[in-house]
């Protein structure tokens, strides 16, 4: 497993992206702040901030708060969605939708740890 992002769920992606690019001068992986989606690198180290405008999130996991709730999303690579959904099942693991394809790249299925932080596992399908 591999942690790819933090990606923080956002209400206003515009400003948000425009923050982390011109005051916090992180680079975007496209520069294109109109959503729903951006990942920025910073200068070292292979993991990132991403933000994902909530609206979008919202229709892809079931459950997800659109108002209120949810401000970040953890996100973990694996190299086979379906068969890490199934033994978290094993282990008693609820989760909130079964594994879907997201954007025609993904593989992702959405659960939340003990404490309620959501958690998204992903799988590549096309290479980065």
């Amino acid at each position: 497993m591999e942690l790819t992002q933090v990606r923080l769920i956002v209400s206003d992606f515009k400003a948000s992206f425009r923050f982390y690019r011109d005051v916090l001068g992180l680079k975007p992986q496209f520069d294109d702040d109109s959503g729903p989606y951006a990942k920025f690198s910073p200068d070292e180290g292979s993991a990132g901030i991403a933000l994902h405008d909530r609206a979008s999130l919202t229709e892809a996991v079931p459950g997800l708060a659109a108002a209120a709730g949810d401000r970040a999303l953890v996100v973990l690579k694996v190299d086979d969605v379906d068969q890490y959904a199934a033994s978290l099942a094993e282990r008693g693991v609820t989760l909130l939708a079964e594994p879907s394809v997201m954007w025609e790249r993904l593989r992702v299925a959405y659960l939340r740890d003990p404490e309620g932080n959501l958690i998204e596992l992903q799988q590549w399908l096309a290479g980065r």
